[in-house]
């Protein structure tokens, strides 16, 4: 948001802040979750050049839709889910360190 709507909201008594303030996230909370949707798009490009969600989920004995929610950051997927699935697509540890480290 440029600087000149951040002033003319706040004039008009809005309050603008980032979603972590919003939510009162802490910053370690930030971090995962800035990791979890790192690893959901990576992994979701990776299985793109690959593969279809539905070879993805037979791979690692889960469901297409599943696979669906990991790519698409849905909180009730976990971090575990995704790096196995990310391993599936051929990811090495390696890769995935990079990717967790370009999160934060």
């Amino acid at each position: 948001m440029d600087q000149a709507k951040r002033e003319r909201l706040e004039v008009k008594g809005w309050k603008v802040g980032t979603v972590s303030e919003f939510l009162e996230l802490t910053s370690e909370e930030t971090t995962l979750i800035e990791i979890k949707l790192a690893l959901s798009h990576n992994l979701k490009e990776r299985r793109q050049k690959l593969m279809t969600q539905v070879e993805l989920a037979q791979k690692i004995n889960s469901s297409q839709p599943r696979v669906a929610k990991a790519e698409n950051g849905d909180a009730s997927v976990s971090i575990e889910l995704l790096i196995r699935a990310m391993l599936a697509t051929g990811a090495t540890p390696q890769e995935i360190g990079q990717v967790i480290a370009q999160a934060g």
